[in-house]
């Protein structure tokens, strides 16, 4: 067998970039072996790391003239397995090609390459009293090409929407080598909508290497207010009366006791005491309008039934909240060492129950869960602790996560809200669709990618003995 420094595909490919931009060696690959879920692991051919979309374009013409699978990966943040590499393929690290090509704050549009920060926009634009509305939770770091393939959401996609709602135009290489152009500066497009085909196809089509987003001005002020309860059900029914009530807030978001005790370990956040749950509300708009809608808030929670509701007293007060609830993954790592983050979304009505019902299997199956989710659009982020030390403990979580799928599937949710199928869900995508669904959902894939060559073994369950996705490990660690 060659290795990888005398592979003559890797000599090849060394043929495309620089020196020293196709990563060698055991310790520089092994970076690459896996993405946020580090329960799947695979070892690629090679990383390569390109620096323009000339270089891209390049890699996955050599790609497809070898026939090697090829997955394009930014910041590695994906909770799903979508970035993790195909066994004995290429990497395509996407961070270096990350220019913001045009600002237009006149059409309120940016023109920003794959590989830029999701934060990053929102700073550029700032002076322009701009910002892009997606903000996932990990947008310090995330990369936009890891936004577009999973259609990413964060908290405040209750009002916004989703990555897909921002995305007006983009340049793509698909898997065949041919570079697409869809879309444009408006969504006034002739034609079917490429975009929205291509955003949330999981990489499964190709690489996106820039895109048009849409800015939207920045918020004249906010109002954010805490509510404790005494459980996690009754901060549910809070959230369905919230929305039943005609209000849109800019984010509704839910923490449980576990995550709760976590941050306040973490970030010393200062949440109401004796409460099981606190629910995080946030109002945003014109100084009008914002005062018009705080008093049917206040109507709204003091129906609820809280233990205590408590406005922020001002922007630091407000940043501290924020602070608590965006280090809340990453805190429970202080309670466990290793943790699944489920993703599955469930009828805003039906919060309630789907909240219970976890609660109840969590007792049941002696696994520990710890809630944190965006709540005003129905999606759960159940954090089920275990100790990838422990046999048998990782397949206790994962089958407590299997139940929450089937649960959302079943009571007219979704096996995904924003972190996308990946591996992690691929058994689970057979749930939602019936087999002709399936077939005609290939049948896309095999339009843009023939070879099948884009991002392989994510998303459609393997067939038997399918050995082109990354392992389970079985026992490994899977923090995120």
């Amino acid at each position: 067998m060659p290795t990888l420094a005398t592979n003559p595909v890797v000599e090849r490919l060394r043929r495309l970039l620089p020196t020293g931009r196709v990563l060698e060696g055991d310790a520089q690959v092994a970076a690459y072996e896996c993405d946020a879920l580090t329960a799947f692991r695979a070892t690629p051919l090679a990383v390569v790391v390109p620096e323009t979309q000339d270089e891209v374009i390049a890699i996955v013409r050599f790609c497809r003239d070898e026939r090697l699978p090829f997955v394009a990966r930014g910041s590695g943040t994906s909770l799903s397995g979508a970035a993790a590499p195909v066994p004995g393929g290429i990497v395509i690290a996407m961070n270096r090609v990350s220019r913001i090509i045009r600002i237009d704050s006149q059409q309120r549009v940016a023109v920003v390459e794959a590989g830029i920060v999701n934060a990053a926009i929102s700073m550029a634009v700032a002076a322009h009293g701009l910002h892009f509305a997606p903000d996932p939770s990990s947008a310090l770091i995330c990369t936009l090409g890891g936004n577009i393939a999973l259609n990413a959401g964060g908290a405040h996609c209750l009002k916004y929407g989703m990555t897909s709602n921002h995305v007006l135009g983009l340049k793509a290489v698909l898997a065949t080598g041919e570079v697409v152009t869809f879309g444009g500066p408006s969504r006034e497009q002739v034609g079917p909508d490429w975009t929205g085909l291509f955003v949330g196809n999981e990489g499964l089509f190709g690489i996106a290497l820039e895109a048009t987003v849409q800015l939207l001005p920045k918020p004249e002020c906010f109002h954010t207010v805490l509510a404790g309860y005494r459980n996690v059900e009754q901060a549910g029914e809070a959230v369905a009366a919230i929305v039943a009530s005609g209000l849109l807030p800019g984010a509704i978001e839910i923490m449980e006791k576990l995550a709760l005790d976590a941050a306040v370990a973490a970030v010393h956040a200062e949440y109401p005491a004796g409460c099981e749950a606190v629910l995080i509300v946030e109002l945003e708009g014109t100084r009008e309008a914002v005062a018009a809608d705080r008093a049917r808030l206040d109507a709204v929670l003091a129906a609820s039934q809280p233990v205590e509701v408590r406005p922020a007293r001002d922007a630091v007060d407000r940043a501290a909240i924020w602070k608590g609830r965006k280090s809340a993954f990453s805190a429970v790592g202080r309670l466990s060492p290793d943790f699944i983050v489920q993703d599955g979304v469930v009828p805003r009505r039906r919060l309630g129950e789907a909240l219970r019902k976890i609660g109840e299997w969590s007792r049941e199956m002696g696994v520990r869960c710890a809630n944190v989710f965006h709540a005003g659009d129905g999606n759960l982020h159940p954090l089920i602790l275990y100790n990838g030390a422990v046999p048998g403990d990782l397949q206790r979580a994962e089958a407590l996560a299997g139940r929450i799928l089937k649960l959302c599937v079943e009571m007219g949710g979704s096996i995904t809200g924003e972190h996308g199928v990946g591996v992690e869900k691929r058994e689970f995508l057979p749930v939602m669709f019936n087999p002709d669904e399936m077939d005609c959902l290939r049948r896309v894939r095999a339009a843009f990618d023939p070879l099948g060559i884009a991002n392989q073994g994510k998303m459609f369950p393997p067939a038997p003995a399918d050995a082109s996705a990354p392992a389970h490990s079985g026992s490994a660690p899977a923090q995120a």
